[in-house]
């Protein structure tokens, strides 16, 4: 980028790194960097820092959380016993907005994609498998994407966790082929969680 300093580039380039950020965006956010305050960018770079820093995966269910347990693993109220299983942590506070779900979730981290090199050992799914087995768990929900990967990735786990004795259902989809989930409304997820079927 010839025409920016060497410093104001960088800092375009490090936006323009990011997903979904293309060349325009990453100069628009530069240079919105460049209209804060000092006090306004320690900040952010602080909240950047701190999210690397103290945010991981939850014991449980692999989701992000700040804590050993995450905030839906720690609760009480939830039913242990229902498993919505998604492939993103993304996936999960689109579940939440439904206000209607109360089971509990276990977030795989992917999808099995053979072309981009991912398989089964690649995802969490291990340990679904261990909950599963645990003895505890009625029916598990599987929410993955209603892409290739997405129902293949559902297959996979249904022919694992049947035979432990657990319902497996995969939820019904009010949604283009190939949606994702963190974009859906509520209704939809609703009733996709509504319609689900026994695989």
């Amino acid at each position: 980028m010839p025409s920016y300093s060497p410093v104001l580039a960088d800092l375009i380039d490090k936006f323009r790194a990011l997903p979904g950020i293309g060349t325009k965006s990453a100069v628009r956010l530069a240079f919105h960097v460049l209209n804060m305050t000092e006090e306004e960018v320690a900040d952010f770079a602080r909240a950047l820092t701190e999210a690397k820093s103290k945010l991981g995966l939850c014991s449980v269910c692999s989701n992000i959380s700040d804590s050993e347990r995450c905030g839906v693993c720690g609760d009480s109220s939830r039913d242990p016993g229902i498993i919505c299983v998604v492939e993103n942590p993304r996936d999960v506070p689109s579940f939440e907005r439904i206000k209607e779900y109360t089971g509990v979730y276990h977030v795989l981290h992917g999808v099995i994609s053979p072309l981009d090199g991912i398989g089964p050992d690649d995802l969490k799914i291990r340990e679904l498998l261990a909950r599963a087995a645990g003895g505890s768990v009625k029916e598990m929900i599987v929410a993955t994407g209603s892409t290739v990967e997405g129902e293949a990735t559902a297959m996979y786990i249904a022919k694992l966790v049947k035979p432990l004795g657990v319902t497996v259902s995969r939820i019904a989809y009010g949604m283009p082929v190939g949606g994702e989930l963190e974009y859906a409304d509520e209704m939809t997820l609703f009733k996709a969680l509504e319609g689900r079927r026994e695989m």
